[in-house]
């Protein structure tokens, strides 16, 4: 089993990459690197310089160009930066050749996600989950890695399985996958009994991107003590809660946020957490408005969604952090009036685009909770009454 310590000891400065390739733009390849630095501060490390290049395709040695490869191995050393991450995954050769030239430890998007992953698995499970997802990374980078790993120790990239657990060898890591999948296998259908004992409750599942505020909604639906933090992914495990609206009772489960571009190989171990969303009767996706990218961040969650085969669900979207958005998007000096006006434009435009599934919410100033309670408990009601048309509306 990994150990799951402090990734770092210290914090580290870093600096991170992004390709600018066809059909994006520079713009939005900056706002993914400012998301990218919300991860590296989640992991310990302190984002201090971009470094964007806009090229066809990859380089297939090194993912940038020489040149600019260059520029950001003088940058490193001027500095003193301890880490580089790029924005993409790389191969275990792109991360040896890279390393070789930097001087310092590099990592790719993906390594830094599982390293975060790492290091918030609380349970049994969630370690198994995340050890497994590390396996199936470094298998394909197998040569690179290891090299990689002797030379820089620990850190950033290196939360996994270490050079004193595991050979080189195709074999041993194949065979380590196996199991892991094996006790997984065990958990999971620990996790399915558990989950068929629960009765037939109607089951609602929190979903949405990372650090939306999902964790706060459920504190406050289900008046019970969730843990919540301004950090990406800061709960692992799904947190299930028996909720009753107005003596109508049904579960309620907060899942994993998630995140443009999370690694396949974490998607596939964490199926079993996705089970809850998959096995839920309504979604409640979460949305943070006051983000700038958040109509991005409802795609992306989309795109999960249709990939795990949930999207067929009843879904309600949940705007939530009006407060936010109203202080960032409107100016002081402008009139009630226009304020309600452009309010009621928003509204109506994805009143729309939702067929009426759609509310807006503050759930950390309790703003239109009441709407959301009463609108949550309608479709409740009416699912019960399908799945149970002889009670004669006992709930």
């Amino acid at each position: 089993m990994i150990e799951t310590k402090n990734i770092l000891d210290q914090e580290v400065d870093a600096v991170l990459i992004g390709l600018i390739q066809k059909d994006q733009t520079e713009t939005q390849v900056r706002e993914y690197l400012d998301e990218l630095a919300f991860l590296a501060d989640t992991a310990g490390a302190k984002a201090v310089k971009q470094f964007v290049q806009k090229l066809p395709h990859p380089d297939s040695r090194t993912f940038i160009g020489k040149g600019k490869l260059e520029e950001v191995a003088a940058y490193v050393k001027m500095k003193n930066v301890g880490l580089v991450i790029f924005d993409d995954e790389l191969t275990g050769s792109q991360i040896s050749n890279v390393q070789k030239e930097v001087g310092v430890k590099v990592v790719d998007r993906s390594d830094l996600i599982l390293d975060i992953f790492a290091r918030r698995a609380q349970t049994a499970q969630a370690k198994t989950q995340v050890e497994l997802a590390q396996y199936q990374y470094i298998l394909p980078r197998l040569r690179g890695m290891w090299s990689h790993l002797e030379r820089q120790g620990g850190g950033i990239g290196s939360r996994g399985p270490g050079e004193t657990e595991i050979e080189t060898d195709r074999r041993i890591v194949k065979d380590k996958i196996s199991l892991l999948r094996k006790r997984l296998s065990e958990i999971d259908k620990q996790s399915q009994t558990q989950r068929q004992t629960r009765g037939e409750f109607i089951r609602v599942a929190l979903v949405g991107y990372t650090n939306v505020g999902k964790s706060t909604l459920m504190r406050v639906l289900s008046k019970s003590d969730v843990f919540a933090e301004n950090k990406l992914f800061a709960t692992l495990e799904t947190t299930t809660r028996k909720v009753v609206f107005e003596q109508t009772p049904f579960l309620l489960s907060d899942t994993v946020g998630f995140i443009r571009k999370l690694p396949h190989h974490l998607v596939e171990s964490f199926k079993s957490t996705l089970d809850e969303v998959r096995e839920a009767d309504i979604l409640l996706h979460i949305v943070d408005i006051s983000h700038p990218q958040y109509e991005d961040q409802i795609g992306v969650v989309d795109k999960t969604l249709q990939e795990i085969g949930a999207f067929d669900k009843p879904i309600i979207l949940i705007f939530n952090k009006m407060d936010q958005y109203i202080r960032q998007t409107f100016d002081e000096f402008l009139s009630e009036e226009v304020k309600e006006d452009l309010l009621k434009q928003l509204y109506r435009r994805w009143d729309n685009l939702t067929h009426g599934n759609a509310l807006f919410i503050s759930a950390l100033e309790l703003s239109n909770i009441e709407r959301l309670k009463e609108t949550l408990l309608h479709k409740i009601k009416e699912l019960y009454g399908i799945r149970y048309p002889y009670l004669n509306n006992f709930y």
